[in-house]
This record gives C-alpha cells, structure tokens and sequence, in this order.
C-alpha cells in the first residue's frame, strides 16, 4: 500500500527519537530520514524502522523533560512543500533582488543627475544572470534541491543540539590525574 505524509513524518519523528537515544549515529540517521521521505510504500517504511523499539523507554519521557536542549524541533521537517521551497528560491533570488536594485538606483541617480534618461544597462546585469538564475531554479527544483538543502539544514540542528547536549553533560572540572 501507498505510504502517505503522515506516515513518512511519523517515521521521521520515531528515526529523531532514536536518533536523540543514541540508537542511532548522524550518517545512519541522515541515510534513513532521506529514504523515509522518499519512501512509497509501507513496506519501504517498515524496514527503516525494523531494528529499533516500536516506541521509547518509559524512563525516557521523564529525562527528556529534565533537559530543555534535548527536546527536537517539531516543526522544521513537518513538510517539505510551500515552506522549504520558498526558502530555497529566497536563498537563490534574493542576491540577484539586492543587485538589481543597487544597479537600477545607480542607473536611476545617474539619469536624475544628468537631466535625461540613460541607456538602461542594468539590462547587461539583470539579463544574463536572471537566465541562470531562472535555469537553476527549474532545474533545482525538478531535482528536489529544496527538500535536500531542508533535510542537510536539519541534518546540521540534530548535530549541533547533539553537541550541546554533550558539552552540558561534560562534567566542568575533570578530577585531578594522580
């Protein structure tokens, strides 16, 4: 049968619990989170899941909640729809925006200053690199590059938390060697 989003967020969700018990290493969690949101079927799945507990220790819920930096972010892989997307292209377009309006302005106060209207050579800027531009988004986007940059970005919170959460755990003076 046919897994739905729900079903592969549910899965991501047990693959970050097991990820924050230890159960799991960052490469073997970044490895079954991208082929759980690439999985079609219950079956594809199933086997991500088959060597880990169906639901976590009972201690555990109470070590969580004593620990604010151990708790995982819900909310960043919830889909990878209309929220990662747009901050692709914004990450993508934004710098081409930012020249484009220093060019236009430079080309705007130079016509103002010299009481007629210039030759528009912000074309020469805004041509070329838009065709690129508008090549990498089509093509970025019917590879998947939103959702892989999503699933790297979450990859890089889990390490960084994972570390944070080890430093806390350090004791702040070692024992005295002998």
């Amino acid at each position: 049968m046919r897994a739905a989003d729900a079903d592969r967020e549910a899965v991501a969700e047990r693959l970050r619990a097991a990820l924050n018990e230890g159960r799991l290493d960052l490469h073997e969690y970044d490895e079954r989170l991208q082929r759980a949101y690439a999985a079609r079927t219950y079956a594809e799945l199933d086997t991500l899941l088959v060597d880990l507990p169906p639901v976590p220790p009972p201690s555990q819920p109470a070590l969580r909640s004593a620990s604010p930096t151990a708790q995982p972010s819900t909310g960043r892989l919830a889909s990878f729809a209309l929220g990662d997307t747009s901050r692709w292209l914004g990450e993508v377009w934004w710098p081409y925006l930012r020249v484009l309006a220093i060019v236009g302005t430079v080309w705007g106060v130079t016509s103002l200053l010299s009481w007629e209207l210039l030759y528009f050579w912000p074309i020469w800027v805004a041509g070329p690199w838009g065709a690129v531009l508008l090549l990498r988004t089509v093509g970025g986007l019917a590879g998947g590059e939103p959702r892989r940059q999503a699933i790297e970005r979450e990859r890089k919170r889990v390490k960084r938390e994972r570390k944070r959460e080890l430093r806390a755990n350090e004791p702040d003076n070692p024992p005295p060697a002998t």
